[in-house]
């Protein structure tokens, strides 16, 4: 079965796309301090994130296998929530998703995507390094006296220009 990927609109099912990024984010719970953020979204606020930029979903067989969102953050699309079902891990999914960001930061004008993710989650770092990120600063949350994610960027500017 070949996936599909399409950008989110208005009439989606919030609530199934909320619960599909609880379950795909699931494996982060008692690996990463403090706990994801995930656990204070609503469906309402997913429906609000891609109102207010971007998303993109991927289902097979019409089922949700992926999705991610994006909003503009100065001159770069900032990635949030990428999620992938755990059984479509490693067969391109990811990969489709940022590729439709990337299309999306062009048709905006902008120079570069940017995610953050969590510092014990290495194997993220290293799937994203696979499709052109690259790690540029590292942040900590309030409260903690180390970092506790790092930021990455994927440069889509002519080569020798910065990306953010």
């Amino acid at each position: 079965m070949t996936p599909t990927l399409r950008r989110a609109g208005p009439e989606e099912d919030w609530t199934t796309i909320h619960r599909f990024v609880l379950k795909a984010f699931q494996h982060m719970d008692g690996r990463i301090d403090p706990p994801s953020s995930i656990h204070r979204w609503t469906p309402g606020l997913f429906a609000a994130e891609a109102g207010a930029g971007a998303a993109f979903l991927a289902f097979a067989d019409g089922r949700l296998i992926g999705c991610l969102f994006a909003r503009p953050e100065r001159n770069a699309l900032y990635l949030g929530k990428v999620a992938v079902a755990a059984e479509w891990r490693g067969h391109g999914l990811a990969r489709a998703l940022v590729g439709a960001a990337e299309a999306e930061a062009r048709a905006r004008g902008m120079n570069a995507l940017v995610l953050q993710t969590r510092i014990e989650l290495r194997e993220t770092h290293a799937a994203f390094a696979a499709l052109g990120f690259a790690r540029i600063a590292m942040t900590r949350h309030p409260g903690f006296d180390r970092p506790t994610s790092i930021i990455m960027s994927k440069s889509l500017a002519g080569q020798g220009r910065r990306a953010v």
